[in-house]
C-alpha cells in the first residue's frame, strides 16, 4: 500500500459515504489509485445517489483495432455506478459490486472528446442497490450504458 493511501486527514470510518466521497474531492482523503492509472480528469458527487467521472481519451486507452478499449468504458461506468451507491452509505456500511452489465453503443477515439460517465442509484434497499450509468462523448452522444447490482454490508 502506498504512503498516500495510508495517510489521511480524516477518519473515513466516522463519515457516511457521501461525506467520504466529498473528503476525496476536498483532498482530505486520497483518491482511488485507478483514477491515476486511467487518467480520470473529473469527479463529481452533486447529491446522494449520483456520481460522475470524466476522462479524455488517449492513445494509451486504445485496443488493437484503433479505438478506446471496452475495459476503459467498463471502468468508467463501474466507477460511476459504484460511487453513486457509495454516496448512499450510512456510517459503518460498505458495498461491493455483484455484477456489471455493459452495452457498447458507439466506438470512441481520441477525436470523440471528453468522456463523461454519469451514475444514478435506481433502487437502494437494506442489503442491495441497483445503479445505472450512462457514458457520453464530447458531443453529448450516448456511447455506452451499464447497470450494476451492489451488495451492502456492515
Amino acid at each position: 500500500m502506498t504512503e498516500s493511501l495510508i495517510q489521511t486527514q480524516v477518519d473515513p470510518g466516522a463519515l457516511d459515504g457521501f461525506e467520504q466521497l466529498h473528503a476525496i474531492l476536498d483532498g482530505r482523503l486520497p483518491a482511488a489509485p485507478i483514477a491515476d492509472t486511467l487518467g480520470f480528469v473529473g469527479f463529481e458527487v452533486p447529491e446522494r445517489g449520483t456520481a460522475s467521472f470524466e476522462l479524455d481519451p488517449e492513445l494509451r486507452h486504445y485496443n488493437p483495432i484503433g479505438s478506446v478499449h471496452g475495459g476503459v468504458f467498463a471502468t468508467l461506468l463501474d466507477s460511476a455506478c459504484g460511487c453513486a451507491v457509495h454516496s448512499t452509505l450510512e456510517v459503518g456500511e460498505a458495498y461491493t459490486s455483484l455484477d456489471l452489465t455493459v452495452k457498447f453503443l458507439k466506438p470512441v477515439t481520441v477525436d470523440s472528446g471528453r468522456l463523461r460517465a454519469v451514475g444514478t442509484v435506481l433502487q437502494r434497499g437494506r442489503r442491495t442497490a441497483l445503479a445505472e450509468a450512462k457514458l457520453y462523448d464530447g458531443s453529448d452522444r450516448l456511447v455506452a450504458y451499464a447497470s450494476s447490482s451492489c451488495m451492502i454490508f456492515s
